[in-house]
């Protein structure tokens, strides 16, 4: 279990990301469009994971923005936007802000990745949806980068998500983010 918050007030997590350096858990999310994307649909793909609570909140839709904008900068790379929201929700948010290059997907149907990725907030206001976070994989699905924001009201480290992914290591400052390497 990790230790987040949200402005100030302590929330608990289910558990702990997945381990850098070993193989991602396996999952199955639902895309917008209803159809399934696990993680073997991923394979031999670079690989981001853009964990967050929900697309109806600013810092959620900033951090979809950007992934998206970045995800146009590493065409090798395949950025999956993970939310609980339904995929309709997902759906209109991504034809209205004109998201090209990032997928969306839900949990609605597959709740135990939120466990399996120990990202499900276990208390607080928030409890039952996903923490902020990101995991990133190389293309032989082993991890190579983690992120939990500390501060669910924070942004995620963008840079370090796809940099991480190309050169496998990063300058990290000790106390900004819960991050592993």
């Amino acid at each position: 279990m990790a230790l987040i918050t949200f402005q100030g007030s302590p929330i608990h997590t289910s558990g702990e990301l997945p381990v850098v350096g070993r193989p991602c858990p396996p999952f199955v999310l639902t895309r917008d469009n209803l159809t399934e994307l696990s993680l073997v649909d991923l394979e031999g793909q670079r690989v981001v994971l853009n964990i967050f609570p929900s697309v109806d909140t600013a810092t959620c839709a900033k951090g979809v923005y950007t992934f998206d904008a970045r995800a146009e900068e590493a065409p090798d790379t395949v950025v999956v936007c993970v939310s609980a929201d339904l995929p309709f929700a997902q759906r209109r948010f991504r034809e209205a802000a004109g998201i090209d290059h990032a997928l969306l997907a839900s949990t609605f149907r597959h709740p135990e990745f939120g466990r399996d990725f120990g990202v499900t907030m276990a208390d607080g206001p928030f409890k039952g949806l996903l923490a902020r976070a990101v995991v990133a994989l190389d293309e032989n699905g082993t991890v190579v980068h983690t992120e939990l924001v500390a501060e669910l009201a924070c942004e995620a480290t963008y840079d370090w998500a796809l940099d991480i992914i190309h050169q496998h290591h990063h300058p990290c400052p000790e106390d900004a983010l819960l991050t592993s390497e």
